[in-house]
């Protein structure tokens, strides 16, 4: 039904995500059987599914570009903003590549998604920690600064690995990482001030 109408599926196409009820009201069925068509579709990968509800179309998918997996990960946790490894790739201060791979900074609870080959994942930081973060576009990253201060908060306990030599400290605010990492414990303050040399 659904694979056979072009139009349909350009409608749905417009759509970075769309749920079983846009469905329903592209279709002119009931919910129910949008929750039918949605799963034996993204059964038979013309849909990809994000999480409960939650969908995208496969060639969409195909061709996102790294800033809307960025949105992805904005919705897979809410709230969530990109950090780390993939933030410091994103604003070239390291040289390491994530292919397929995209972490970021959320408030509830630290989860992995396995998505068509494509993992996101989040770590869970504290209340105090979840800040200095900007919308970019479409998504909200943090900025390089934290970026760098959150990874290693996490290094310093325990929680994250970093390739030290693949970061370029000459591309940070070396002031900025000062102040940011303040109110971090001193564990974490003391390993950034011996990188940084600060």
């Amino acid at each position: 039904m659904l694979s056979g109408n072009i139009a349909l599926l350009e409608r749905l196409g417009r759509k970075f995500y769309f749920s079983t009820l846009d469905l329903a009201n592209i279709l002119g069925v009931g919910r129910a059987s949008a929750k039918v068509l949605a799963s034996r579709y993204a059964h038979k990968g013309v849909f990809v599914r994000l999480k409960k509800d939650f969908y995208i179309l496969n060639q969409n998918w195909r061709n996102f570009r790294t800033e809307d997996f960025f949105k992805i990960a904005n919705v897979l946790q809410v709230p969530s903003y990109v950090s780390f490894m993939t933030a410091l790739g994103f604003y070239d201060v390291t040289t390491q590549v994530q292919q397929g791979f995209f972490e970021s900074a959320a408030q509830k609870r630290t989860i992995k998604f396995d998505i068509r080959e494509t993992v996101f994942s989040y770590y869970k930081l504290k209340r105090e920690f979840y800040f200095d973060f900007v919308k970019q576009g479409d998504f909200f990253i943090t900025t390089r600064e934290k970026a760098f201060v959150d990874a290693f908060y996490l290094r310093s306990i325990g929680k994250y690995q970093i390739d030290i030599s693949s970061l370029d400290i000459a591309k940070l605010d070396i002031k900025r990482v000062r102040k940011l990492m303040r109110s971090y414990p001193q564990k974490t303050r003391r390993m950034i001030s011996e990188i940084c040399k600060i």
